[in-house]
């Protein structure tokens, strides 16, 4: 596999794709709290992959390549949040315009579980994002902290030590009831036509170049 995308196979990049995609958006949907932004950045990491193909180690022995996806999508979100802080900050120049009423944000705030997950949300937010991205990478994505590490080109140590301040803080929230009751919380699903459209025009672009 590794053999085959640094050479440009898009049959080999349509099966990474499919294999990671659900995995990167949930890590995006961690990292920034909001779904549609999460697609954006999922989306961003395979187009980033194929340019960066060629600088990925051709020895099969190096490993899975999800640590490398997750890395590259971790970069990503970096770059959207500092995009959408200096948005933010041009939009807050503006002249300020009457509030309308979003009917459709009062429906979707019925979902179920709801509480659990804007709580889950807020508490992430009160880490500072080295501290989050340790946390999402090693807890909610499972990788060692050598994978980790390398994800995010760091020394193992270093997530180590993010990740035990990143626990400590949340479990003062815990005990300060922050986090809400215990229950289920679910990630919402990929939706599965955007899904195939962000693939089919990452495949697209890649048997262009690869023409």
């Amino acid at each position: 596999m590794r053999a085959r995308l640094r050479a440009g196979d898009p049959d080999a990049f349509r099966e990474l794709f499919d294999e990671h995609i659900r995995s990167i958006s949930n890590h995006a949907f961690r990292l920034t709290g909001d779904w549609s932004t999460a697609e954006d950045v999922a989306s961003l990491t395979f187009l980033e992959a194929w340019r960066l193909r060629e600088r990925l180690d051709a020895n099969e022995e190096a490993g899975p390549l999800r640590p490398w996806l997750l890395g590259i999508a971790t970069n990503v979100a970096r770059n959207v949040r500092r995009a959408a802080r200096r948005h933010a900050g041009a939009m807050a120049r503006l002249p300020k315009a009457d509030v309308v009423p979003d009917f459709a944000s009062e429906v979707t705030d019925r979902v179920d579980d709801r509480a659990r997950v804007e709580a889950t949300l807020k508490a992430l937010a009160t880490l500072r994002q080295p501290e989050r991205e340790a946390l999402t990478l090693c807890v909610w994505s499972g990788l060692s902290y050598v994978e980790a590490a390398a994800a995010l080109g760091v020394p193992v140590g270093t997530v180590r030590s993010r990740l035990s301040r990143a626990r400590t803080k949340l479990a003062r929230l815990v005990a300060a009831g922050m986090l809400g009751p215990p229950g289920r919380n679910r990630e919402p699903l990929p939706r599965t036509g955007q899904l195939r459209d962000d693939r089919d025009r990452a495949v697209r672009i890649a048997q262009e170049n690869a023409r």
